[in-house]
């Protein structure tokens, strides 16, 4: 429960911004004050549209006093610079997925969080949504016994058919695993506990990709990054998850996730929702049954307002109170450490074993 007003400050108005505006409104407690953008234009734009007081560039949201919490929504490539500045201006920060593109960076901005003494929480948040919460429960109950395996398949969002300018997720700091991978790997540890190893193969498929985005505003993508990826994850439980990350499976009848017991199975729907049926099927059971969500919805399954996000920006706000912190720097870095051993394993060839680890958030 957030018992005071907090006054937010996004940093990046592109494609997203539009997402957590929507979420954040259902929480009258955090007002956007302040949009801040590389493109001043574009600020005063989104500002105007959204009935936002101020706007401006980066340098005048950090220097900015109203603003008490920065929402960076900033490609990732910026994100550790643009967190330590924020940071170091005295912002409390939540940044969208992932923390940083590389382990260093993660460090460095770990680093300047400890410093500054601000709260610092990161995207992705969707662990924190009804479906997860409701796995969560499932498996600390004991629906399934105890888990042995796991199973997650991220197939191509088709990005080059709806975003204007997919480069980003084509190039460094994007590819399944960095893009879509955030929010599979969140969930899995939120589930099961820390990754403590990883082996991984990954590989380029098309290397250059035609967007045919309506509104485009590039024709051509030249890919830098793998696009297919598939892994092997072994957790401190003692649980083994196999993963397929890819951009180059376009069609697919493979579930999103599924967690396999000594007593049964668990199935939940696409990790980047927060909202949706988790089914269980026991052994012996002729049927799937959908459990009863954990928690209230963020937004209604099968509409727009499941796109919405927001909810981690809540959990921060908490925090700043005291309360618990879930969508934590610490969780967010061991995330990033797992995704980035992806491509570290397939590239040296042997398992990779991680050097951070981290507690299971607080169930809602």
């Amino acid at each position: 429960m957030v018992k005071h007003t907090h006054r937010i400050g996004i940093l990046g108005s592109g494609n997203i911004f539009g997402r957590y505006l929507a979420g954040l409104a259902r929480y009258p407690e955090l007002r956007v004050v302040r949009v801040g953008d590389i493109d001043v234009a574009r600020a005063k734009q989104a500002a105007v549209e959204h009935d936002i007081p101020a706007w401006g560039d980066a340098e005048q949201l950090y220097a900015d006093d109203t603003v008490d919490i920065l929402v960076n929504l900033t490609p990732p490539v910026h994100h550790a610079r643009t967190v330590v500045a924020a940071l170091e201006a005295g912002k409390h920060v939540y940044v969208e997925k992932p923390l940083a593109t590389t382990v260093a960076e993660g460090r460095t901005v770990l680093e300047a969080a400890a410093r500054s003494g601000r709260v610092l929480g990161a995207a992705p948040d969707t662990f924190l949504g009804s479906a997860s919460q409701t796995l969560r429960r499932a498996i600390d109950s004991g629906a399934i016994g105890t888990p042995i395996g796991a199973s997650a398949f991220i197939s191509h969002s088709k990005a080059e058919t709806w975003h204007p300018n997919p480069a980003f997720l084509f190039q460094e700091g994007g590819g399944p695993v960095m893009d879509m991978g955030p929010y599979y790997f969140a969930i899995l540890v939120n589930a099961l506990g820390p990754v403590r190893s990883i082996s991984a193969s990954t590989r380029i498929g098309a290397e250059r990709r035609t967007v045919t985005a309506p509104d485009r505003a590039i024709d051509s993508v030249d890919v830098t990054v793998p696009t297919h990826a598939a892994a092997v994850l072994t957790f401190a439980s003692g649980v083994i998850g196999t993963t397929q990350m890819s951009f180059d499976v376009w069609d697919t009848d493979l579930p999103a996730m599924e967690i396999y017991g000594t007593e049964g199975t668990l199935s939940l729907p696409n990790p980047n929702h927060f909202d949706g049926d988790v089914r269980l099927r026991r052994h012996g059971d002729d049927d799937w049954t959908v459990l009863e969500p954990a928690v209230e919805l963020f937004g209604a399954v099968g509409t727009r307002e499941q796109a919405r996000r927001g909810l981690g920006v809540r959990d921060l706000a908490t925090a700043v109170e005291g309360g618990p912190h879930r969508a934590n720097a610490s969780f967010a870095f061991h995330v990033l450490e797992a995704l980035c051993a992806v491509e570290d394993s397939s590239r040296s060839g042997r398992t990779v074993r991680l050097e951070s680890s981290c507690e299971r958030p607080e169930p809602r």
